[in-house]
Order: structure tokens, then sequence, then C-alpha cells
């Protein structure tokens, strides 16, 4: 998490600023995922009776806490917006859904939903799946930790430290195996452990 830390922190208070909303960590995920669902579509996919049903647009369900549990408000289209348009309208579901001002709609329909426990304190969890959606990521508390990375001179290893955060991904077992589980995972972590990626989409 060091250089979406670092990026976060540089452009918190501009950010802020010119969208009146603050740059979190879960618009990263959101945007690492949906590129990651559209190189593995099957992740993004349902099954509905004897059918797969491919959903070419990601509806991102983000889960939101409130007094009466947990709730799950959809991001729709959530590929097509930008880091500011994904932050303003989890800020908006969470904020009305916390005042009981949420509509029915806006929590049908995810093809695809995010969850972060780390919030909460949770150092690793597997969340439960939204039926009918296939697959949910889960998101955990970031700690430091000590990592061993090349030394500068390109001889031997250096222990530095960093922030860390476990992923998990929960899947439907009878859609996706664990060669796309583990390869979505590894897409987003790509995308995440370098953030510029998620502008050039690469």
């Amino acid at each position: 998490m060091q250089k979406v830390s670092d990026l976060r922190t540089r452009y918190k208070d501009d950010f802020e600023k010119a969208h009146g909303v603050r740059l979190g960590f879960m618009s990263f995920f959101v945007k690492a995922s949906c590129l990651a669902l559209a190189e593995m579509p099957i992740v993004n996919a349902r099954i509905e009776g004897d059918e797969i049903v491919y959903n070419s647009v990601p509806d991102i369900g983000v889960a939101v806490s409130t007094e009466r549990g947990l709730v799950v408000p959809v991001v729709r289209g959530a590929d097509r917006l930008s880091l500011a348009e994904i932050e303003s309208a989890i800020a908006d579901l969470a904020a009305r859904a916390r005042d009981r001002k949420i509509l029915p709609d806006e929590l049908a329909g995810g093809t695809f939903s995010i969850t972060n426990g780390g919030v909460f304190g949770s150092l690793l969890s597997t969340p439960l799946l939204n039926y009918p959606q296939s697959a949910i990521l889960g998101m955990h508390t970031i700690q430091r930790r000590p990592v061993a990375e090349p030394a500068p001179d390109g001889k031997g290893e250096l222990v530095v430290i960093r922030p860390m955060m476990y992923v998990a991904l929960t899947y439907d077992h009878r859609l996706i195996d664990g060669r796309e589980a583990v390869s979505f995972l590894r897409r987003v972590k790509e995308l995440v452990e370098d953030p510029w990626r998620l502008f050039i989409e690469a």
C-alpha cells in the first residue's frame, strides 16, 4: 500500500478542495476491480437457473455500516467513473443509507461487491457472497510490516517497513475456479501497488 498511500497523502487536500469529497482507498479498489473484471468477465457473471449470465457493465456494490446493520448500495457503471465520481457516489449513498433515505433500487442489481472490514480492525476475513453475485472482495486493515526488497545497488536485499493489507476474494466455485480467482486478485494487487496504472489502464 506504499505507493497508493503516498499518492493519497500528496493529493488528498487538493482533491477535497477540487471535488468536495475525501480521497479514500475505496475508489482505488473500485477502479482496480473494474479493470480486473474487464479482463476476467466470469468474475462479474452470475448463475441464473441453468444459464451463466455475463454482465457487460460492472455495477459495484460497496458495503456500508449503518445502525441497522450492513447494507450494500450500488455504484452504477463504475468503470466509466473517475476517482472523484466514485468517491462522491459512495459518500452520497452511504450518507443516505445511514439516514434511512436510500431507495430499494439503489441496493439492487450489483454485479460485484467490495467490503472493507479493515475500518473495524479486521486483519483477514472471508466475506459472504451478496447473492446473486458470484464474487466479493474483502479489504482489511493496513498494518506496517517488515518486507524484503532488492537493494538499490542490485546486490542482495534490504528489510524495509511497508504498509501492508490482506485482501480476500470469496467466490462461487460453481462458476469461478481457483485460477481465475487468484488471477483476479493478482491483477487488483498489481494495480493498487502501482496506482498510476489505473489512469493509463495498463
